[in-house]
């Protein structure tokens, strides 16, 4: 059976960013071995240094673009990031909105086998994507992203129809959560309600003890 998903997403944090990425990097691979698969999304930036930093780290790009080799000036090559180091990524997140096309496209550039994990604001564009067939759909109401809040917790069954809806359309996706997603009691209840992962940032990247706050989101998973 695969383990649940933890997934990381560094953002621009300046905790999580250049240096600091590299630390929190190693925290993280701390846990390669544990109940949960780890996975950090970095910067391009950070691509080739945090895979240095923690070899056995799963790592990803935050967004990638449809483009190839050429004269694409300011896109993300999907080619020079996986060289760099790029293990997969996410797109269509909540700070950086995509069309559709955008997606289908890039799964179409993408090497056979490469995680790509389609965030959706809701059931609509859950629905969307799921029907592309990305490796994984994250839900993530912008809402509470950020917030204090998990959505497991305000809106349990923004997480359990979700599920259901992704899995009618294509039950080969597999289903993430986030928003506000914080502790171990958080990622529990994801799974409970039919996730297989949490996707969540400022639950780690601004903890003050980020050893104690991976040790805890792992704590509830056998």
């Amino acid at each position: 059976m695969n383990k649940p998903l933890i997934v990381v997403n560094f953002k621009t944090y300046a905790t999580a960013s250049g240096e600091t990425a590299e630390s929190l990097a190693v925290a993280m691979e701390k846990h390669t071995d544990g109940p949960a698969r780890m996975v950090a999304v970095v910067s391009a930036f950070d691509l080739a240094a945090v895979r240095k930093a923690a070899p056995s780290l799963e790592v990803w790009a935050q967004h990638l673009d449809p483009v190839g080799q050429g004269s694409f000036t300011g896109w993300l090559e999907p080619n020079t990031a996986i060289h760099r180091g790029a293990q997969g990524c996410i797109i269509n997140h909540a700070e950086h909105k995509v069309e559709m096309e955008h997606v289908g496209s890039l799964m179409a550039q993408l090497p056979a086998g490469f995680p790509m994990c389609g965030c959706a604001a809701d059931l609509n564009e859950a629905k969307s994507l799921a029907a592309l067939g990305p490796t994984f759909i994250a839900v993530e109401p912008p809402e509470l992203i950020g917030g204090d809040i998990s959505v497991t917790t305000a809106d349990p069954s923004i997480v359990s129809d979700t599920v259901a809806v992704v899995k009618a359309t294509n039950p080969y996706v597999r289903v993430l959560c986030g928003a506000g997603v914080k502790n171990g009691q958080d990622v529990a209840t994801a799974i409970k309600l039919g996730a297989e992962g949490v996707l969540l940032a400022s639950g780690v990247t601004k903890a003050e003890d980020v050893a104690m706050v991976l040790d805890d989101l792992v704590s509830l998973l056998q």
